[in-house]
C-alpha cells in the first residue's frame, strides 16, 4: 500500500511539475509587464525557443512596435495554456505565431498541431478578436532532419487552414533555409544544429519583415 501511495505521488508531482514547467518564465513577464505595461496594439511574437533566443528582434523588425513572449521550448498547447497571460491581456493587432518545431520532435502528429492551433486560434476570436494571427512554418534543423516530412505535412494542413479563415495567415519561411538544389544549409546554426546563428536569424526576419511590409499597416 505504500508503495502504492509513493507511486501516485510521484505521478502527482510529476504531472504538476510538468504543467508548471514554465512558471518562472511567465512570471518573469509578469514582472516585466508590472514596471511598464506595453501599449495595446502592437505586434506580439508568441512562441518557443526561436522566438525567445531571437535577441536582436527589435533591430531586426525595426519600425515596428514589438512584444516578444518567447518562452522555453514551448509546444502550441502551451501556447493555449499560458493565452491569458502573454496574449490577451496585451490585446495585440497582430499575432506572430511559432509553435509547433517541439510539438512534432515530442512524438505529437501534424493532425495534433493543427488542432491545438485551432483552439489557440478560438481564444483570439473569443478574447482578442481584433487581432490577425500569423502562423510561422515550422522550420527545419540538422538536428532534426528525420522528422522534416512530419513537419512539412504540418505546414500543409496549417496552411490550408488559414487560406480557410478569416484573418489567418500563413508565412512560409521554411523553404528559404534550402539551397538551390534542395539540400538544406547547414552554415546557419548554433553549436546544437537545431537554433539558428546569426545568419539564420537574417533569412528569418527577411521572411518575417516581407510578411509585416504587406500586411501591417
Amino acid at each position: 500500500m505504500k508503495k502504492l501511495l509513493l507511486i501516485v505521488a510521484l505521478l502527482v508531482s510529476q504531472f504538476c511539475f510538468g504543467q508548471k514547467r514554465f512558471e518562472n518564465e511567465i512570471k518573469a513577464f509578469e514582472k516585466s509587464d508590472s514596471l511598464s505595461m506595453p501599449a495595446p496594439k502592437q505586434i506580439l511574437l508568441v512562441g518557443s525557443s526561436s522566438f525567445r533566443l531571437w535577441t536582436t528582434y527589435k533591430e531586426d523588425l525595426a519600425g515596428y512596435s514589438v512584444i516578444n513572449r518567447g518562452f522555453g521550448g514551448s509546444v502550441m498547447s502551451d501556447a493555449n495554456e499560458y493565452f491569458e497571460r502573454i496574449v490577451s491581456k496585451y490585446q495585440p493587432k497582430y499575432i506572430l505565431v511559432y509553435e509547433g518545431d517541439n510539438d512534432i520532435a515530442s512524438g505529437k502528429s501534424p493532425e495534433t498541431v493543427l488542432e491545438d492551433f485551432k483552439i489557440f486560434v478560438g481564444k483570439v476570436k473569443k478574447q482578442t478578436p481584433k487581432a490577425t494571427v500569423a502562423y510561422i512554418a515550422i522550420r527545419p534543423s540538422i538536428a532534426r532532419v528525420k522528422i522534416v516530412e512530419q513537419q512539412r505535412k504540418a505546414n500543409q494542413l496549417i496552411e490550408a487552414y488559414c487560406k480557410s479563415e478569416k484573418k489567418l495567415h500563413f508565412i512560409d519561411i521554411q523553404k528559404h533555409f534550402y539551397l538551390p538544389n534542395g539540400e538544406l544549409m547547414q552554415d546557419i546554426f548554433v553549436a546544437d544544429k537545431l537554433h539558428l546563428n546569426q545568419k539564420g536569424y537574417q533569412i528569418w526576419t527577411a521572411a518575417i519583415r516581407k510578411y509585416l511590409v504587406k500586411h501591417v499597416k
